[in-house]
This record gives structure tokens, C-alpha cells and sequence, in this order.
């Protein structure tokens, strides 16, 4: 089967559009999404719109759970509270109601979905450093762990008693009887030094794992978020993927 597995829309509407584009030429069979449709960029419902009709389920982001009360954000960064404020004014009830309903962590089969880590989801930690990823590990049972959060693409693997080793986020081949937890990096606002759009693609017959990066109208989504008067900031790093 594949799978397709996105994260981090956070509104960016010319983001997602670019990657459904690209999605038809995949045709997976199976679309997943990690969380964090809204919060930094200017187009919450129509984003979420267009996820409730792709995704066959979704886990519930940090920015998602803030939008509609269920986290605190007192410890957001100040351009991440101003966009989650402004989101919480602009979401329809609908929408609303649709964000409260997700969960934290998903299972099937031998794979698991997370926002921010297997371990603690409803903590938001960050998987950035290999002792976190080694108490990640110990966390969840299945082979392979999906994550976003980060906005960073990036791909561990853990064999037996072995230290976690990092592998190219670009493409992998699973090992058998390793375990993997893989970072499929942000649609919507990546913080790689990528200014694409990016997903994941995995194909679970032939263990295969590719990052794909989708080039979109970085400037109109830019626009957007200047017009909808939200943090400059949150506009320009756009254009720098940071």
C-alpha cells in the first residue's frame, strides 16, 4: 500500500493546493495528516476544508488544540499566539467542532502517527536530538512512527540495542527489523532551508520512503498573510524556509 503523509499545513492555502496537485500523479492509496492545519497562515477553513476530503483521518497538532482552547498557548512565541488568536476569531464552528474531535495518536498496523512525538503527544515535545529520539523509541511498539512538529525532515532508525542513527531524509529503504521514526517536514511553512512545500510518500511493500518537495505561489501566500495583517514575519521566512 501507499501512503502519503502530510504535516503542518498551518494555512497555507497555495501550499496544499500544490501538493494535491502533485498527489495525483502519486496516487497513494492511503492519505495521512499530522496535524497543525491552522495557526500562522491566512487560510484556516478553507485548508481544513480541503483536509477533512483528502485525508482518511487526521491527529490533532498543537496549533489545532490551541485554536479551539484545548492547549495553552501562553507558551507560543508571540507570532504564534497573535496567528492562533486571529485563527480562533476567523474558524468556522464547523471547523471548530472537527478540531476538537481529533486525537493525539493514531495506530495501523505496524505503523504509528504522532504530531510531535509517540511518547507524551499531548506534551508537544520537539524530536530534534538523538537522547530524545531513544526515549521515542521506547514509547511505541510499531516498526515506524510518523511525525511532523518540527518542520524538519529528518529520518532515525534504531536496530536492536544500537545507538538511534540518522539516515538522508530524502529517500530510505527500511531495514528489516529495524525501526524507524521519520519527520515528513512542513506543507506549509518548512524549516529547512527549503522554501517547498514537502510531504512524505511511503510505500509499505517495498519499505520505501521518499520526501517530496513541491515548488508553490510562495508569494501569494506571502500576501495573504500581510493583507490578513498577521506578523510580517510569519510572511517573509516563507521565501527562506526558515
Amino acid at each position: 500500500m501507499k501512503w502519503a503523509i502530510l504535516s503542518d499545513v498551518h494555512g497555507n492555502l497555495e501550499a496544499l493546493r500544490a501538493v494535491l496537485r502533485d498527489l495525483q500523479a502519486e496516487n497513494p492509496q492511503r492519505i495521512a495528516f499530522l496535524g497543525d492545519a491552522v495557526g500562522y497562515g491566512a487560510d484556516p477553513n478553507e485548508c481544513l476544508a480541503i483536509l477533512r476530503d483528502l485525508t482518511d483521518w487526521c491527529v490533532a497538532g498543537n496549533h489545532d488544540y490551541g485554536a479551539v482552547g484545548l492547549t495553552d498557548i501562553e507558551a507560543f512565541n508571540p507570532a504564534a499566539r497573535s496567528a492562533i488568536l486571529w485563527t480562533r476569531q476567523r474558524l468556522s464552528a464547523e471547523h471548530q467542532a472537527y478540531l476538537r474531535r481529533q486525537v493525539l495518536l493514531r495506530r495501523d498496523g505496524d505503523l504509528a502517527f504522532a504530531h510531535a512525538t509517540p511518547n507524551q503527544p499531548e506534551e508537544w515535545y520537539y524530536l530534534l536530538t538523538f537522547p530524545e529520539a531513544e526515549e521515542a523509541f521506547q514509547s511505541f511498539n510499531e516498526g515506524l512512527a510518523f511525525v511532523g512538529h518540527s518542520h524538519r525532515p529528518m529520518v532515525l532508525a534504531k536496530e536492536g540495542t544500537r545507538e538511534v542513527e540518522a539516515c538522508p531524509p530524502e529517500e530510505v529503504v527500511l531495514k528489516p527489523g529495524a525501526r524507524y521514526i521519520i519527520n515528513v517536514g512542513s506543507v506549509g511553512q518548512p524549516r529547512d532551508g527549503h522554501a517547498e512545500a514537502a510531504y512524505g510518500i511511503y510505500d509499505d511493500a517495498r519499505r520505501r520512503y521518499v520526501l517530496k518537495r513541491v515548488p508553490y505561489d510562495v508569494q501569494a501566500a506571502r500576501e495573504k498573510i500581510l493583507r490578513a495583517g498577521l506578523p510580517a514575519f510569519l510572511a517573509h521566512r516563507l521565501s527562506r524556509g526558515i
